[in-house]
């Protein structure tokens, strides 16, 4: 495992989640907390495009799997620890839009990976 790639997985999947961790708890004095998560998802889900295809230069869909794997790990490790057990929300965390949110997490890098793996290939063609 090199070096690129845990700076990949760890500070960019730490990054992501801390955006997201911001932007809800700014949002939290503002907006009902039902709708926090789907007013944040078109964010975090630009966000994360641009730092796929910006900020991350592999072109081996291994290290898009491997991001994909530790990303979500993240988030949820993190969103347990630091929305769950800190803030205890009396009508539970685990909504649709958590569920996507983790999905999303999993299949970006996943998609992105596929994409720039798949035009090297045809470029080198």
């Amino acid at each position: 495992m090199n070096k690129q790639l845990l700076k990949d997985a760890l500070v960019w999947g730490f990054v992501l989640w801390l955006v997201g961790y911001a932007l809800g708890i700014m949002l939290f004095a503002i907006v009902p907390a039902s709708l926090i998560g789907w007013i944040i998802m078109p964010i975090g889900t630009i966000v994360t495009l641009w730092v796929l295809f910006n900020k991350i230069k592999s072109l081996t869909f291994r290290h898009y799997w491997f991001l994909a794997v530790i990303w979500a790990l993240i988030v949820i490790i993190f969103d347990y620890f630091f929305l769950v057990k800190a803030f205890k929300p009396t009508d539970g965390y685990y909504k649709p839009d958590v569920y996507l949110y983790y999905a999303l997490t999993f299949i970006l890098p996943l998609v992105a990976g596929w994409y720039k793996e798949s035009t090297n290939t045809t470029n080198d063609k």
